[in-house]
C-alpha cells in the first residue's frame, strides 16, 4: 500500500487509463451545498493564483484505489474505493469549463476533453476516463460525450454540471470578473489529494476508515492562543489575567477568531483567509526572533481592539448617538462583510485621526454603498475582497472619510450613480433581490426621510412589507391595469413588471386586512396608519402605472438625499450588468423548463424587445433556445448565434425535455414565471428564514383573532366551503400524524406550513407544503422543493424526484421535474375530490416517515 499527495491532473493525466466505482457503491449523491463548498474552493484558490501565491493549496481529501481485476498492462484500470464523489465532481466541473468555451476556444475544450475526461483512442466504456456506477452511467456518459442535444437531464449527475455552467457564467460578471483558465488550473493544480494506492490483497476498506476517522479540531484561536502563550515563560499568567481573560470573557471563541483575523487585515494583509489565520500570524512571529514584550504588545492591542470591535457587534455600547445610528443600521444590514473598513474607522477615530461627526459620515459612504447595489442589483460575491482591501488601500494624503469615499467610487467598485439608481427603483423588481431584513430597512429609512413630528417607533410594531398593487390581482385589479396597459402589453404582462417593484411597496402592520381587496378598501385602512408613506398612497385616486411610477421618482429622490453617490459614475458597466444577470438565469434554467421574453424582461425590469434583441445578439449563451414567446413559441427572429449550434429549434427543445401541446405550443406547466427565475438565482435560506420564522411565531395572535382563525377567514372568503373543511380535516390529520401547523404572519396574506421538528429550533424544523389563501384566484398549495434540497433527508434529490411523482398521481397535477428546483403550487380545490385527499394523505405519510427514520437510514 502507497500513500502519497497528488494533484487532480497528476493522477488523471498521461497514458490512457480508467478508474472504475465499483457497483457496490452508493450513486454520485453532492448536493449543492457540497457543490457551493467546492466552488468557493476553487474561486479561492484561482484568487491566489491570480495574487502569485502559489505555496496555499487547498486539501481536498483522498482517493483510495485498488487495481481492477479488469487491470491490463497496456490499459491500467482502478477500483475507486473511496473518492467517487469527488472524482466525478471535478470531472463534471470541467466537462462544465470545456463546454463553456467550446465556442470561442474549441481548441482549448479538446484539449480539456483528452488531458482529463476521455481516453481518445478507446471506444465503447473505455472511452471514459472515469467509469461511474451502473445507475450513474448514462447520465455521465451523456454530459462527456456530448453533443449537447443528447444529454440527458436531471438526476444529480446532470444537477452538478448544470451547476458548475451556472457558476462559470457568474464568474464573468465584470464586478468581479474570473478568468475560466486560472479557474481549470486551480481545480487541477490546487485541490490536493491524498491518492491511496492498494496492492492485490491489501484490506482496502480498512485504509478507507482510517482515512475517515476525524476528531474535534481545535479553532484557529484555539491554536494561535496556544502558540502565544506557549513562548510567554515569564510574562504568561500576567498577560492571560490582564489582558487575554478580559477579552476572552467578552467575545464569544468565533468572535475571538475574527478579532484576530481584522488584526491581520488592519495590518495591511488584504489576502489573508480566517482558516489561514494561524498560520498566517505564526509566520509573521517568526520571520525573526521575536520577544515576550513584542507578543504582550500584540496581546494587548488585540485587548484594545477587542472592545471596538464589540461596538460593532453591540451597537448601544457606542456612545456617540450619531456612530451608534450608523452601527445599527449596519447591523440590521448584517453587514459583517465590512468589518475592515469599519474596524479602521473606529480605530482613526480612537488615535485621533478622525472625529464622530466624520466618522459617521465615512459610515454612511458604506451604508449607501451597500444599499445602491443592492437596489440595484448588484452582485455581493466581491464585497469581501472590497472590504479587505480598504485598511491597506485607503489613500494616505487625504482626510480618512475623503479617502474612503473616494477608494468605494472606483469603477471596478460598482457604486451605482443617481441616474441608475432613478432607472432602477422605477423598473427593478426591488422585492425579488437582497434579503428580507434588507427590504424593510430600506423602505424603514424612507419613511424616516420624511422626517414626520410624530416619527414611528419601528422597533415595536411588526411591520411587514405590503404589495399595494396586489402580488395576486382579481378582476377589479386587472381591469384597471388593462385602461393603463399599452397596445404591445397585456394587463398580465404590466402587472407582473409593477408588482414588485419599490413604487408599489409600502410597510404596514395591517396588510391581513389589506390582503387583496380592491383599492378603494385599501384606502380606508392606510387613510389611518401612522406612517406618512401610507398617507401619501391613500391620497390619490387609483393605483395604477402612472400611480406606481410617480411614488417610484419621489422615493428614488429621497433615495438619492440619503445615501450619498459616488464621486464617479460608472457608465456603461450598469448595462453590462444587467445583461449578465439575464444569462446567469438562463443558464440557470432546469432541463425540462423554458421561460418567456416577459418573463425574463420582468426578473430584470428590462422590456421583452430589449431582451429578444440582446439574446439574438449574443453567441454562445447557454440555453438561449429555452426563452419563447408568452405562447410557448420559437420566436419568428429567433436565429443560432453560434457555429456549433443549428438545426430544428423545436428538436433541441423536445432533447432538453421540453413537451409540446397539440397546437406546437410549449407545454405552460413547464413555464418558469418571472418570481420562480427569481428563485432560481437565491438559495434555500430566505425560504427557511420564512419557514422557521411563522414556525415560531405560531400562537401569537392580532386583534384577539389567531394566525389560524385568520388563515381559515381568508381561506374562506375565497374559496368554497368543500375546499375550506377538506383544508381543515387535512391540518388536522397531519397533527395527528405527529406534525403541528405553524402560521406565518404573511407578506400579503397568511399562510399555513405543515412542520415537522422542533418548533423554535432554526435549522431543524421541515415542511413539505405550505397554504396559501388565494386572495381572489383560489387557495394554493406550494411545494418547497427549494427549501427540502437543503434538508436531509431530502438533500437527495431522487426523494424529492419520488414526492414529485406521488403528488403527481393526484387528478389535475403535472409538474414537470425540472421545478424540483423551485417552489410550484397546486390549487387547494383539487382536494375536494376524495381519491385526491387519500393520495395526499398516504403522501404526506411516506413524507414523515422519510423523516422519521433519517437517521437510520
Amino acid at each position: 500500500m502507497q500513500a502519497k499527495e497528488t494533484l487532480f491532473a497528476d493522477l488523471v493525466q498521461g497514458r490512457a487509463q480508467q478508474f472504475q466505482v465499483p457497483l457496490y457503491q452508493r450513486t454520485y449523491s453532492w448536493t449543492e451545498r457540497q457543490l457551493g463548498q467546492l466552488w468557493a474552493d476553487i474561486l479561492e484558490q484561482a484568487e491566489l493564483l491570480e495574487s502569485g501565491d502559489r505555496a496555499s493549496t487547498h486539501f481536498l481529501g483522498s482517493v483510495v484505489l485498488a487495481p481492477s481485476p479488469q487491470n491490463e498492462a497496456t490499459f491500467p484500470r482502478w477500483l475507486v474505493v473511496d473518492g467517487q464523489q469527488r472524482l466525478t465532481t471535478l470531472s463534471l466541473a470541467l466537462a462544465a469549463i470545456r463546454d463553456h468555451i467550446a465556442d470561442t476556444q474549441p481548441d482549448e475544450a479538446e484539449r480539456i476533453d483528452d488531458e482529463y475526461l476521455i481516453n481518445k483512442r478507446k471506444s465503447g466504456t473505455d472511452h471514459l476516463r472515469l467509469l461511474p456506477t451502473q445507475a450513474d452511467r448514462p447520465q455521465f456518459a451523456a454530459h462527456i460525450r456530448g453533443p449537447l442535444e443528447t444529454r440527458a437531464g436531471g438526476g444529480n449527475v446532470g444537477t452538478a454540471y448544470s451547476f458548475f455552467r451556472r457558476k462559470l457564467v457568474e464568474a464573468e460578471d465584470p464586478t468581479a470578473p474570473q478568468d475560466v483558465f486560472r479557474i481549470e488550473q486551480a481545480l487541477t493544480s490546487r485541490l490536493t489529494l491524498v491518492a491511496v494506492t492498494a496492492e492485490r490483497g491489501d484490506n482496502v476498506h480498512r485504509i478507507f476508515e482510517s482515512l475517515n476517522n476525524t476528531g474535534l479540531k481545535l479553532s484557529q484561536a484555539d491554536l494561535l492562543r496556544n502558540y502565544l502563550f506557549m513562548r510567554l515563560p515569564t510574562l504568561g499568567e500576567h498577560i492571560y489575567e490582564t489582558y487575554w481573560l478580559p477579552l476572552q470573557n467578552s467575545l464569544s471563541n468565533d468572535e475571538l477568531e475574527q478579532l484576530m483575523w481584522l488584526q491581520l487585515v488592519l495590518g495591511g494583509d488584504d489576502r489573508v483567509r480566517r482558516q489561514d489565520l494561524y498560520a498566517s500570524q505564526q509566520q509573521h512571529f517568526e520571520r525573526r526572533e521575536i520577544s515576550e514584550a513584542e507578543i504582550e504588545a500584540y496581546i494587548r492591542e488585540l485587548h484594545h481592539r477587542g472592545a471596538l470591535f464589540r461596538r460593532l457587534l453591540h451597537p448601544e455600547e457606542e456612545p456617540d448617538p450619531t456612530v451608534r445610528a450608523q452601527l445599527r443600521r449596519l447591523d440590521t444590514w448584517q453587514a459583517q462583510v465590512t468589518y475592515p473598513a469599519l474596524m479602521l474607522l473606529m480605530d482613526r477615530r480612537e488615535r485621533g485621526e478622525l472625529d464622530s461627526p466624520e466618522t459617521a459620515r465615512a459610515m454612511s459612504y458604506i451604508e449607501s454603498f451597500l444599499v445602491r447595489r443592492m437596489i440595484c442589483r448588484v452582485p455581493t460575491n466581491n464585497l469581501n475582497r472590497v472590504f479587505q482591501a480598504v485598511p491597506g488601500q485607503l489613500p494616505r494624503d487625504v482626510p480618512v472619510a475623503d479617502g474612503l469615499h473616494q477608494l468605494l467610487s472606483a469603477d471596478n467598485r460598482f457604486w451605482p450613480d443617481d441616474d441608475e439608481l432613478r432607472g432602477k427603483i422605477r423598473a427593478a423588481p426591488f422585492y425579488q433581490y437582497g434579503r428580507w431584513h434588507q427590504r424593510k430597512m430600506v423602505l424603514q429609512r424612507l419613511e424616516e426621510s420624511h422626517e414626520h413630528p410624530e416619527p414611528v417607533d419601528f422597533a415595536t410594531p411588526q411591520l411587514t412589507i405590503e404589495h399595494v398593487l396586489p402580488q395576486s390581482a382579481g378582476d377589479e385589479w386587472m381591469r384597471m391595469l388593462h385602461e393603463d396597459a399599452a397596445t404591445t402589453e397585456t394587463p398580465e404582462d404590466l402587472h407582473v413588471r409593477l408588482r414588485h417593484t419599490l413604487g408599489n411597496l409600502t410597510l404596514t402592520a395591517v396588510n391581513s386586512e389589506l390582503s387583496n381587496h380592491p383599492f378603494e378598501r385599501k384606502q380606508d385602512l392606510l387613510k389611518g396608519s401612522h406612517l406618512e408613506m401610507n398617507r401619501r398612497i391613500a391620497a390619490t385616486e387609483r393605483w395604477g402605472a402612472q400611480e406606481i411610477l410617480a411614488r417610484a421618482d419621489d422615493l428614488a429622490e429621497r433615495a438619492i438625499a440619503l445615501w450619498p453617490a459616488p464621486l464617479r459614475g460608472i457608465g456603461r458597466a450598469e448595462r453590462n450588468r444587467d445583461w449578465q444577470l439575464a444569462h446567469q438565469v438562463v443558464a440557470a434554467l432546469p432541463h425540462g423548463t423554458w421561460t418567456s421574453y416577459g418573463d425574463l424582461a420582468a426578473f430584470l425590469g428590462s422590456g421583452a424587445q430589449a431582451v429578444g434583441n440582446h439574446l439574438a445578439g449574443t453567441p454562445g449563451l447557454a440555453n438561449a433556445h429555452r426563452v419563447l414567446t408568452s405562447e410557448g413559441k420559437v420566436s419568428d427572429g429567433f436565429r443560432w448565434t453560434s457555429p456549433g449550434d443549428g438545426g430544428d429549434v423545436r428538436a433541441r427543445l423536445t432533447a432538453d425535455g421540453i413537451r409540446f401541446t397539440v397546437n406546437g405550443a410549449a407545454d405552460p406547466a413547464q413555464r418558469v414565471s418571472a418570481d420562480d427565475l427569481a428563485l432560481l438565482l437565491t438559495g434555500a435560506d430566505e425560504t427557511e428564514a420564512h419557514g422557521e420564522d411563522a414556525a415560531q411565531r405560531t400562537a401569537q395572535g392580532q386583534g384577539g383573532e389567531t394566525r389560524a382563525d385568520r388563515f381559515f377567514r381568508q381561506l374562506a372568503a375565497d374559496d368554497s366551503p368543500e375546499t375550506v373543511t377538506t383544508v381543515r380535516a387535512l391540518l388536522h390529520r397531519w397533527e395527528e400524524g405527529g406534525g403541528w401547523i405553524g402560521h406565518g404572519a404573511g407578506q400579503v396574506t397568511t399562510s399555513a406550513f405543515l412542520m415537522l421538528g422542533e418548533a423554535g429550533a432554526p435549522g431543524r424544523g421541515i415542511w413539505p407544503l405550505t397554504l396559501y389563501p388565494g386572495g381572489g384566484r383560489g387557495g394554493t398549495a406550494e411545494v418547497v422543493f427549494q427549501h427540502l434540497a437543503a434538508r436531509e433527508p431530502f438533500t437527495d434529490r431522487g426523494l424529492r424526484a419520488e414526492l414529485l411523482g406521488r403528488l403527481n398521481e393526484l387528478k389535475g397535477i403535472d409538474i414537470p421535474e425540472g421545478k424540483l428546483e423551485l417552489r410550484p403550487n397546486f390549487r387547494l380545490s383539487l382536494l375536494e375530490e376524495d381519491h385526491n385527499r387519500e393520495l395526499l394523505a398516504e403522501t404526506l405519510t411516506w413524507f414523515r416517515h422519510c423523516w422519521d427514520t433519517r437517521d437510520t437510514a
